[in-house]
């Protein structure tokens, strides 16, 4: 059945007359007669008593009007939350970015953008980059910030960080400048798990320096990494973030990553979608 005809439907059953309801419909009394009569025959049951020029709604026209309005209910909703889509001011957008990135970088993304479109809602996700990278890719966010760039997705960066090595307090090279990974290659190591896009840049970090590292604990947040490295249980390469005390950070002589907006290319994208991407490629621009 078709939709047009169970609003024609829902029309005769609140008016009761075919004629004043083909005139509130502004189509012809026949065509109408026509509908209601194919709907019967559709269903196998009338719907109405006929007493002269009078329709009733009889028993399977009482059931029928109950499931009817909730598919015009249903298709009405469909049809605004679609509209809502089309529009840049309303819609939706799935945003997975890096914990490191929660604090500072998607925080000012969202106020800023929110400011001038208010109406905008936002679907989050934090997490590892590679769980991250899998809802972009899978459809269940729009798009990500994250680091190193992934494989298979579009991809624009934002910025760009100088590793650091997060040491104890009292260490050898607290205080430095700058520090050579080989400088500590006998040191215990805590670094983020497999799979966080942080462990990938170490370990090339690690291969580039001639580092072996013993692997004293593998966490999943930057800020864990800094308080065990406080509490004297080695070493640690970390992003920029909030120091931890009991511990010092030296920037790391040449290691640094970019922090990206990575999107599937060929997906179709809302307004609202397509405008924020925009909108933070943008601010990335120097």
């Amino acid at each position: 059945m078709d939709l047009t005809t169970v609003r024609w439907f829902l029309t005769v059953a609140a008016v009761g007359n075919v004629t004043r309801a083909a005139a509130e419909l502004r189509i012809s009394q026949p065509g109408l007669s026509r509908a209601i009569a194919r709907l019967e025959r559709e269903l196998r049951a009338p719907l109405f008593d006929r007493e002269g020029r009078t329709l009733r709604l009889n028993r399977y026209g009482e059931i029928f009007r109950e499931h009817a309005e909730r598919l015009v209910s249903t298709e009405d909703a469909a049809r605004r939350a679609l509209a809502q889509a089309a529009d840049p001011d309303h819609g939706e957008v799935g945003l997975a970015f890096l914990h490191t990135q929660g604090t500072v970088l998607v925080p000012e993304l969202l106020r800023s953008y929110r400011t001038e479109h208010p109406r905008v809602t936002f679907r989050l996700t934090q997490g590892s980059s590679e769980r991250i990278e899998e809802a972009v890719s899978g459809g269940h966010a729009d798009m990500a910030i994250t680091s190193p760039r992934p494989e298979g997705l579009a991809w624009h960066p934002l910025s760009t960080e100088r590793l650091r090595l997060a040491v104890p307090a009292d260490h050898r090279i607290a205080g430095r400048a700058e520090v050579d990974l080989a400088e500590v290659a006998a040191e215990p190591f805590i670094v983020m798990r497999h799979g966080y896009g942080l462990r990938s840049i170490t370990e090339e970090l690690f291969h580039a320096a001639g580092v072996r590292p013993e692997i004293a604990f593998e966490g999943e947040e930057a800020t864990t990494l800094r308080g065990l490295v406080a509490a004297g249980l080695g070493v640690a390469v970390v992003p920029p973030g909030d120091p931890v005390a009991g511990a010092e950070e030296v920037v790391i002589a040449g290691a640094r990553r970019t922090i990206g907006l990575a999107w599937v290319a060929d997906r179709t994208r809302t307004p609202a979608v397509e405008d924020f991407r925009r909108f933070v490629i943008r601010r990335s621009a120097p």
